[in-house]
């Protein structure tokens, strides 16, 4: 596949507007608790996930719900929204609430990735990323031939990756991706979302807007 090897460099805002001074505080003092891999998982899980791009962390949080003996990581550089799931855990007045089986990596999850252990994740979530719709950008898609390489060392055997889109770009790019590799099996493809995944705020925008997202789960081939 002719496509350029991924940069080591984070495209995309780390920023948006100005953070709130409560906001501040909690980037702070707050976050710390939940730093992967400083502060590690309250309890010994049975698996551990990673979602790449938590965007509003409500699906994050969807997950550590429904799958408390399983520890999630999950992957965000917006500080914005980083802030509002510390917000959720906090409200104004009250102990915060640190969720046992919950960190936050506020980095580029590649260089995360590559440096897990083999076999070590049990699932590998990407939902609705951003498609970086022009061809010269491919590069910076997450769903790339040298990452899948790497997604796939990391996750044990049977172990899933799920991704969604929106973007009829990405759409075909991720069928032209996983077409063009023997790492992965898909195991599913469908337009309508599976009864065992959680619902997402982006996900509700693009069918308000009109878009029909897709769902695929792949599972690391047998070697």
């Amino acid at each position: 596949m002719g496509v350029k090897p991924p940069p080591d460099r984070l495209y995309g805002r780390a920023v948006g507007h100005a953070l709130r001074a409560r906001q501040a505080e909690l980037i702070d003092t707050l976050l710390p608790r939940l730093r992967w891999p400083d502060a590690g998982f309250g309890m010994a899980p049975r698996e551990t996930w990673i979602e790449v791009g938590a965007g509003g962390f409500e699906h994050a949080e969807a997950i550590a719900t429904q799958h408390r003996d399983v520890g999630l990581i999950a992957c965000e550089v917006f500080a914005n929204s980083i802030a509002s799931l510390l917000s959720r855990l906090a409200p104004l007045g009250e102990t915060a609430v640190i969720p046992a089986n919950l960190r936050v990596y506020d980095d580029d999850a590649r260089p995360l990735i590559r440096r897990m252990e083999p076999a070590s994740i049990g699932r590998v979530y990407l939902m609705f990323p951003d498609p970086w719709p022009k061809a010269r950008h491919a590069k910076r898609r997450f769903v790339h031939p040298a990452t899948l390489a790497d997604v796939a060392r990391i996750l044990a055997p049977g172990g899933e990756w799920r991704i969604a889109s929106d973007d009829p770009t990405y759409q075909a790019w991720v069928d032209q991706v996983f077409g063009e590799t023997a790492l992965f099996d898909r195991i599913e493809t469908t337009t309508t979302r599976p009864d065992d995944w959680c619902a997402t705020r982006y996900e509700a925008k693009a069918i308000r807007a009109g878009r029909t997202p897709r769902y695929w789960r792949f599972v690391r081939a047998r070697s």
